[in-house]
């Protein structure tokens, strides 16, 4: 039976050149909102019992006591509020994938927001919302994530009915949406940065280590933690202008893994094969060989997890799919329910 629970590095900021892009596709809401505010009911007219017992009635045409008028209804929100909605319906994804809809704009109302998104799994799932906020470019997103990672062949429903919710001041969403997706396989990458490599983990069993670069601690650490792959993109272009390290590098860069906003990717590193596996000499994103990135590629999932150890500071949570950052006991605080 069904139940229903209702709840929620350097980096490299690219420009895509070829090739396909993977990721949890969104679903993008943009409407123009007309709200009307049901009219209040005028308090009655005078009572000709009272009336007598102060004296005459009042005429059929006299004057008696004017119903009170009815206050103007509020203005309707002249703004849409454009929202992604991830992962898109029909989709399969990592165990890591939060439900997650990000907004373009401030949300002032997001206890009203939170009371309209019920997720629901065929298995019971345990989860909880959570509002965040991108360091990177500040829009602010509601994530739904399980206490655990999720348990792989999950079957997930979203109803987000947020038709007609104002998130600002003259701004509202139009349209209720709802999707479904399942959870594949549960496949963890490792990343040991001191010994300079990754392992892949699928379903408790390692499928393969290979070696990596990552960034130079000294100067361009690799972020710690735990990431979640966001996007597969193929071949970008990546420019060290775009995240501020000058004129350090801006080359093409294939088989790109998104893993923060901020510009974290798992890619291959050609021109770093001489170190790969012995040195950590990157600009923070974890390099592969060819031959390895090939590999990887094609076994990653958008939603897939990488566990990052021994590397700089702990990846801010909002900064991409970083929601497993937290334990449970800090999760659950991120709702606005509480």
């Amino acid at each position: 039976m069904r139940k229903r629970l209702t709840t929620t590095g350097a980096l490299a900021r690219p420009v895509r050149l070829d090739g396909p892009v993977t990721r949890a596709r969104p679903v993008t809401l943009v409407a123009l909102v007309t709200l009307v505010a049901a009219a209040t009911t005028g308090c009655g007219g005078g009572d000709t019992a009272h009336a007598a017992a102060s004296g005459p009635p009042a005429s059929a045409h006299g004057s008696g006591t004017s119903p009170s008028p009815t206050p103007p209804p509020p203005p309707a929100p002249s703004h849409e509020e454009t929202l992604e909605v991830l992962p898109a319906a029909g989709s399969t994804v990592g165990v890591g994938q939060p439900v997650s809809l990000v907004f373009d704009h401030p949300v002032t109302n997001k206890a009203e927001v939170e009371r309209r998104l019920t997720v629901t799994t065929d298995n019971g799932t345990e989860g909880a919302w959570g509002w965040l906020t991108d360091p990177s470019n500040g829009h602010e997103r509601v994530d739904w994530r399980p206490k655990e990672y999720w348990r792989p062949g999950t079957k997930v429903t979203l109803d987000a009915a947020l038709a007609g919710v104002v998130t600002e001041p003259d701004r509202a969403v139009a349209a209720s949406r709802r999707t479904t997706f399942t959870i594949g396989a549960r496949q963890v990458a490792t990343v040991d940065v001191p010994a300079h490599t990754l392992s892949l983990e699928r379903d408790g069993r390692v499928v393969k280590e290979v070696p990596i670069t990552a960034g130079d601690p000294a100067k361009y650490p690799t972020w710690s933690g735990r990431m979640t792959l966001m996007s597969k993109e193929g071949t970008i272009r990546m420019r060290s202008q775009s995240v501020g390290l000058g004129n350090a590098y801006d080359l093409p860069v294939q088989r790109a893994m998104r893993l923060t906003t901020s510009g974290t990717y798992a890619h291959q590193a050609e021109w770093a094969e001489g170190y790969i596996g012995s040195a950590n000499r990157s600009h923070g994103c974890i390099g592969l060989t060819t031959a390895d990135a090939r590999w990887f590629y094609g076994q990653a999932r958008v939603g897939d997890v990488f566990e990052v150890k021994g590397a700089g500071a702990t990846v801010e949570a909002g900064n991409g799919f970083g929601d497993w950052n937290l334990d449970w006991a800090r999760w659950r605080l991120k709702s606005a329910l509480l």
